[in-house]
């Protein structure tokens, strides 16, 4: 059917079941948004700036597990959106982005807004790619979508020129093709893994998102308690497995590299599942394993596996199959011995498990409240980073699907990824944990929330402070002999002091300031009285 590429590509994105369209528009995208009102099927959801649309798609994409659409605005919008595609690219986020711009006739011209897209977009994307004949937008789009989809996932990028969607377009639609990737090693080398786990006196599970990709917790936690082996998250920002078995340990790879290795450095037996090790802003340079530690490093992205380590082996494969076939091997591999000191580490583990820590600070009297009132099926976005050890004390990720971190460094991502975990599941209690600094990044996602009714809930842990440069700076000056002294003024954020819920009320969302204990619970039942968007301040310590 003869139509203009505005048109065609719309029909795509139905035919491919997206129901939303994240941006902000501008000129040279306004022929395809002037189509859309011809739509009912594909919604577009209404953000202030660039980055809010990403942080929302982003949202979205880990909430559903399919590609989200994002549009931006040519090269500055693009450029707005950049930092948060870092943060997509390093989680391995489906999202199919599409820029504007005035045409390939004016590729010549160097005009006002010029910029090659395709370059800008490379470094934070999979895949990059500008449409210049009016005949092959649609199967463009498909192979982005295909790409998205296809371990590792990740961003895409497609710039689509007005002149090129103007024109008459002629291709069919038809659903993009999502590839299968539930693949298994042969057999004879799930026994070799096994075999090289089994054994061991000192076994350590490291994993990652992966397997959430594959759904493999229940598989990943078989497996570890075969070994009775502590797990650790790296590259973690979704639920592998419940945070509350006995055996899970926490997460390293955040920051410093010495960390990680002073946990890892034992080991004589080694399982790396969905992950790459270690992705620290300062990381160890020197391997951080024993010489002699068996190391089975399983993923779909052969790039991750053996990246700045060596393995003992390593299976280019799914986790959740894989980690099946692997308790089944390990059942006729693990001799009695194995089986014995298995059971006693986790029976240790049990019996050294405590009840959260509670040091009766606003903080923690604040997530007790908040827990006790929430339903279990709560979903949580944790941008909290400086509050982050209270905030999954109380409110841990147990569920799969339900409790996301922050991952790739981005601030911003807290308010708009709880609006787009709210789209995707609008029946669920869902709220957004960020800090003082990082809100601001992002704070007109408000407007968002009340434009398309989403009642996401937002709590600010406000300490007037880019807290976390304050702990990282300390670090620096233990490592160089530097005597504390007053923490660097850029990373005081006590003046002028910022009104959160003041400045909510002014995007039309209601919200509360908590400053002493007595004030807690009324703002929890207000937080949760009912399906609108809420904002708590959080006055968690003061400034310098």
């Amino acid at each position: 059917m003869a139509r203009q590429g505005n048109a065609a590509i719309i029909e795509q994105f139905i035919a491919d079941g997206i129901p939303f369209m994240f941006g902000n528009p501008g000129t040279v995208e306004q022929g395809f948004l002037d189509a859309l009102e011809n739509y009912d099927e594909l919604q577009y959801i209404l953000t202030l700036q660039e980055t809010v649309a990403a942080g929302i798609a982003d949202g979205y994409a880990r909430a559903t597990g399919r590609p989200a659409l994002l549009q931006l605005h040519s090269g500055v919008g693009l450029g707005n959106a950049i930092g948060m595609l870092y943060q997509s690219k390093r989680g391995h986020t489906p999202l199919v982005v599409i820029a504007g711009e005035s045409g390939v006739q004016y590729e010549s011209m160097d005009a006002q807004m010029a910029a090659d897209l395709v370059a800008m977009a490379r470094p934070v994307t999979k895949y990059a790619t500008r449409v210049t004949d009016p005949q092959s937008v649609l199967r463009t789009l498909r192979r982005a979508y295909k790409m998205a989809m296809t371990a590792p996932r990740g961003p895409v990028f497609v710039a689509l020129p007005m002149d090129v969607l103007d024109a008459v377009n002629t291709e069919p639609v038809v659903p993009s093709t999502v590839l299968r990737t539930e693949a298994l090693p042969v057999p004879s080398l799930v026994e070799q893994a096994a075999s090289l786990l089994a054994g061991a006196e000192k076994p350590l599970v490291l994993v990652g998102d992966g397997v959430s990709v594959s759904g493999g917790q229940a598989e990943l936690t078989r497996v570890a308690e075969q070994l009775g082996a502590d797990i650790w998250g790296v590259d973690y920002s979704e639920v592998n497995l419940d945070a509350r078995h006995p055996l899970y340990r926490g997460q390293l790879g955040h920051m410093f590299g010495e960390v990680s290795t002073s946990h890892v450095k034992d080991a004589d037996a080694v399982l790396i599942v969905g992950t790459y090790v270690f992705p620290e802003v300062f990381p160890n340079l020197e391997n951080p394993f024993r010489e002699d530690a068996r190391i089975v490093h399983i993923d779909l992205d052969g790039y991750e596996i053996a990246k700045n380590h060596p393995v003992s082996l390593g299976l280019v494969a799914d986790p959740r199959a894989t980690l099946a076939a692997l308790a089944e091997q390990l059942e006729t591999k693990l001799s009695a011995a194995d089986r014995s000191r298995a059971a006693a580490r986790l029976t240790e583990r049990r019996e050294q498990q405590t009840l959260p820590a509670d040091d009766g600070s606003l903080l923690n009297t604040f997530l007790r409240e908040l827990a006790g009132a929430v339903p279990e099926d709560v979903m949580v976005f944790d941008e909290a980073l400086t509050a982050a050890g209270p905030l999954n004390a109380h409110l841990p990720g147990r569920l799969p699907g339900h409790w996301f971190s922050t991952r790739g460094g981005s601030l911003g991502v807290g308010i708009p990824g709880a609006l787009g975990i709210k789209l995707a599941h609008p029946d669920k209690t869902v709220i957004g944990f960020t800090g003082d600094g990082g809100s601001m990044y992002t704070f007109q996602a408000l407007y968002t929330a009340v434009r398309h009714e989403i009642g996401a809930k937002f709590v600010i842990c406000n300490n007037r402070s880019y807290k976390l440069l304050d702990l990282n700076i300390e670090q620096y000056w233990r490592e160089r002999g530097v005597q504390p002294h007053q923490f660097p003024t850029p990373f005081d954020l006590s003046h002028p002091d910022l009104h959160f819920a003041e400045i909510a009320r002014g995007f039309g969302v209601d919200g509360v300031r908590v400053d002493t204990k007595d004030q807690v619970a009324d703002a929890v039942k207000r937080m949760l009285a009912d399906d609108r968007p809420f904002l708590v301040d959080l006055r968690t310590t003061e400034g310098a």
